[in-house]
């Protein structure tokens, strides 16, 4: 068995060599993204945020962000960020009535305005299944309500990633086959957009 001192060197080199396959592979897409969402705040436009598991954390803590942190001065908007993980007993009522699968559609069917953005997170982009079934099949529907109404659509995603890697407009797929190093990098990514579009507001005004 290694060490703590040999596990923590081997997993912060991973890190880095995570970072340093991302710049290579995926710089164009995430400056898509940053474009994407600066414009929907430029047209004041809402951005529904989706994820299960940790990714719903992720959904949360990115749906704060854009909704504060990249305009965090008297007067400055940010963007119209909402995800549904932020109304506990809603989620409660709609999977104690609906089909899991229809988890997000049922959300959106009450908040998505026409133009609104969608963002899907997702470690594997809805691939793979166990004794729950195929994962992640309510985040596909939910990007797909929105392509289906003429909406923006983004994804985070790991692994190969997974048929939401081909639904959405633009996708970022961590290139690594582990669950924390994906987690973790969907965090880095979103905390990247979330300054840079601070950067571009402040020099707007």
């Amino acid at each position: 068995m290694r060490t703590s001192e040999e596990y923590v060197s081997s997993y912060l080199e991973s890190v880095k060599h995570t970072a340093e396959k991302l710049l290579e592979a995926c710089r164009g897409e995430i400056v898509l993204m940053i474009v994407a969402l600066f414009e929907a705040w430029k047209n004041d436009v809402p951005v529904f945020i989706m994820g299960n598991g940790g990714s719903a954390s992720s959904a949360t803590h990115f749906a704060a962000d854009l909704s504060k942190t990249i305009a965090d001065k008297p007067g400055y908007r940010g963007l119209k960020a909402i995800t549904p993980w932020d109304n506990i007993p809603l989620i409660s009522a709609i999977v104690n009535d609906r089909p899991k699968e229809d988890l997000f559609t049922a959300w959106l069917d009450t908040h998505y305005v026409k133009g609104g953005v969608g963002v899907g997170i997702s470690v594997h982009g809805g691939s793979g299944s166990d004794k729950g079934g195929k994962w992640s099949q309510n985040l596909l529907k939910g990007l797909q309500y929105i392509k289906d109404r003429g909406g923006i659509t983004l994804g985070f995603s790991g692994f190969d990633g997974g048929p939401m890697k081909d639904l959405v407009d633009v996708c970022v797929v961590v290139p690594e086959d582990s669950t924390p190093l994906v987690e973790s990098f969907h965090v880095v990514l979103q905390h990247l957009i979330v300054f840079r579009m601070r950067d571009l507001i402040q020099a707007g005004r």
